[in-house]
């Protein structure tokens, strides 16, 4: 069930599915029969989590999570309205009564089960990593990474700073002399430029030389600002590289304290980022953190996998990627208030669905598998 479950974790969630499908087998009452009081109609929140719960232009909700509930108040005969919040606003309404169910993409966690109910698990899956499609041609992107306007702007100030060098030494040493920067202005300071690139590199040839004060003095002041040109070019350069190295270099989360990385606000890959205390910018949604992603504000988001994998390639084909890396694996399932009638038979009916041919369907038509 869901992207890359394996290990502990695919034993632990078929394990609770199994004793959950015996519960079916030993109480093979109808479910209908065990529905909440009719007479209510049933507050139900949701988020945009593509692909589990997605809302169309016309207002309409489609998705994995969606299908699953209308499938399962079909069968129960519950009368339902859907209403759209944040993750903060399903949590905190499942939690203080406003809101009947939650259903989205909600891990099952330990801080959120003492506080509110939650079904079995209908889809296991884990965090994953999205990162910048490396290409093809590495080069090509090391040299685009120095193509910038800072570069550019630096290059061309620091070739009039040149010019200018180059004709004050000119101005100094054209008289006394002349054999190295004598002639016309022209030749002059095209001798004084030559003098003043290979002092700056710190080549020095020595085939030319101010032998006057103020040209010397000139010579002083330009062997220092060439230092410190120099450094800073170096500087930038390795920095570009060092960036570079690092965003090819991620591997997993282990890498994830190298590079600015991106979450979804108030969810689990958030508390796992914090818990771990690596940095993280915070997004509204995981759409927004891969457009920061995919204009290299951040160069790693972490969140669900199945939804990081779905988003990416609907809408970042080719230029995204999610790393095949999963990890703190987790479960979805359906939030309902704490001690709700709502709970054993919407079990039933879940779990009914979850091991159908037409569950399978339903995860072909999102997932594409």
């Amino acid at each position: 069930m869901g992207f890359g479950m394996g290990g502990p974790m695919r034993s632990a969630f078929r394990i609770t599915v199994a004793l959950g499908l015996a519960m079916v087998l030993v109480f093979p009452a109808d479910a209908a029969e065990m529905k909440a009081p009719p007479g209510r109609t049933l507050v139900v929140g949701t988020k945009e989590s593509p692909p589990f719960s997605m809302k169309a232009a016309d207002g309409t909700w489609t998705g994995i999570s969606i299908d699953l509930w209308r499938d399962i108040a079909k069968q129960l005969n519950l009368a339902f309205e859907f209403r759209e919040t944040d993750l903060r606003g399903l949590l905190d309404g499942v939690t203080d009564g406003s809101l009947d169910v939650a259903i989205a993409a909600l891990t099952v966690t330990y801080e959120r089960e003492k506080v509110m109910d939650f079904t079995h698990p209908f889809f296991h899956t884990g965090l994953g990593i999205a990162v910048s499609r490396q290409p093809s041609r590495p080069w090509l992107d090391v040299f685009r990474s120095f193509y910038s306007l800072v570069i550019l702007k630096f290059v061309v100030g620091l070739f009039l700073i040149l010019l200018l060098v180059g004709y004050f030494v000119w101005l100094f040493e054209r008289k006394k002399n002349p054999e190295q920067f004598g002639g016309d202005m022209k030749a002059g300071i095209f001798s004084a430029l030559w003098w003043s690139l290979v002092t700056m590199t710190t080549v020095g040839y020595g085939d030319k030389a101010p032998i006057t004060r103020g040209g010397r003095s000139v010579a002083i002041l330009w062997m220092l600002i060439g230092i410190c040109a120099i450094s800073v070019l170096t500087a930038h350069i390795t920095s570009n590289l060092t960036l570079l190295q690092m965003r090819s270099s991620i591997k997993g989360p282990q890498d994830l304290v190298h590079v600015p990385v991106g979450s979804v606000a108030d969810s689990t890959s958030s508390d796992y980022l914090r818990t771990n205390r690596i940095p993280f910018s915070p997004y509204k949604m995981a759409s927004e953190g891969l457009n920061a992603l995919a204009e290299g504000k951040i160069q790693a988001l972490v969140y669900d996998k199945a939804i990081l994998q779905y988003l990416v390639q609907k809408d970042y084909p080719g230029k995204l990627e999610v790393l095949p890396y999963l990890f703190d694996e987790q479960d979805y399932g359906i939030a309902l208030r704490e001690g709700s009638p709502l709970r054993v038979p919407v079990n039933l009916v879940l779990l009914k669905i979850i091991f159908s041919p037409a569950w399978q369907d339903t995860l072909s038509l999102y997932l594409g598998r």
